[in-house]
């Protein structure tokens, strides 16, 4: 498992190159750059724009400054040593990209793990009451909220959220904190992150909680009709010891290898989910950085976002190792 984990750590690297060089090339077909728009302004001369392309390294090729940008990212210093990595500087926000980045990552990651638990907490345990109670009336009304939950797209339910929270005054519109934030108890200001975290978590997690609920259900109803369930039952265990000591434990293992794809739908889902519903966080950040042409806190952010999906893989291998001891990774 060491050797296994190590393998996938080393990967990480390849991967990253892979996306972040493209992701340069692809900025690089864009006209223009963040310079191009303050050279519309009639108070900074042509000279000084030059200068400052030429400080920033922007009149280089952009292989060269993909270079450049991966040398101050690494951790080694030539010729020997070792530095902080330096992901760049901003722009358009005219400070460091990992000052930026380093509050906007964390937000992200509190809106992204509340989701993950409200999905496995809601999906797991009513798609395994539907498939114990299939073709009832408990099992028809998962499927109808299964069906509900897939069909609406992440835009409506937030528009809807922010509807509701503006209608009943119940939850706030926008943001992380309330004004007030910094004059609050601890408590006050657990109960004030909760009521702000309450809608952007129930926006993102309907639809994973869905989709999860599904293969739930049909992963179970499959391992129900397997040889060793039929045996179980037939020396007279009861039905919730046959469904939840035997069956159980050997459905859940499909569902667990979706973990890294529930992540990295979350990601893709949050940055949208952020910019509607005004979170600050990556998603915010990242579109921000993409209007203002600001090259290197874009990609940073895309950077953050392809090491969590590869990090989310290698849990979700992991907890299958846990849960079958038969799984070896060799």
């Amino acid at each position: 498992m060491g050797r296994f984990v190590l393998r996938r750590l080393l990967s990480l690297f390849p991967v990253i190159f892979g996306v972040t060089i493209l992701t340069f090339f692809l900025i690089s077909l864009t006209p223009g750059d963040f310079l191009s728009s303050l050279s519309l302004s009639p108070d900074i001369s042509k000279e000084r724009i030059e200068k400052l392309r030429h400080d920033f390294g922007l009149d280089k090729p952009w292989y060269t400054q993909y270079f450049l940008w991966l040398y101050r990212l690494s951790p080694f210093e030539f010729p020997l040593g070792l530095k902080w990595p330096d992901p760049g500087y901003s722009f358009s926000n005219k400070t460091p990209v990992l000052d930026l980045m380093g509050p906007r990552f964390c937000n992200t990651l509190i809106l992204s793990c509340s989701a993950e638990l409200f999905i496995w907490i809601v999906a797991i345990p009513l798609g395994a009451l539907a498939a114990a109670r299939r073709e009832r009336w408990v099992d028809k009304f998962c499927s109808l909220g299964v069906f509900l939950g897939i069909s609406m797209p992440e835009i409506l339910l937030a528009l809807v959220a922010l509807l509701i929270a503006a209608k009943t005054g119940w939850f706030p519109t926008g943001g992380m904190h309330s004004i007030d934030f910094d004059q609050l108890t601890f408590w006050q200001k657990g109960i004030d992150l909760l009521r702000h975290l309450a809608l952007p978590t129930l926006v993102l997690g309907i639809g994973g909680a869905a989709s999860l609920m599904r293969y739930m259900r049909g992963s179970l109803i499959e391992t129900l009709s397997s040889d060793f369930v039929r045996t179980a039952r037939a020396k007279g265990l009861k039905e919730g010891d046959v469904v939840i000591r035997h069956a159980l434990r050997n459905a859940i293992n499909p569902v667990l290898t979706l973990f890294g794809l529930s992540l990295a739908n979350l990601i893709s889902s949050s940055f949208l989910v952020e910019i509607i519903m005004g979170w600050p966080g990556l998603g915010k950040l990242t579109y921000e950085a993409m209007l203002s042409r600001d090259q290197y806190l874009l990609m940073a952010s895309l950077l953050t976002a392809t090491t969590f999906l590869i990090v989310g893989n290698l849990i979700a291998d992991l907890l299958l190792a846990a849960s079958d001891p038969r799984i070896r990774y060799e």
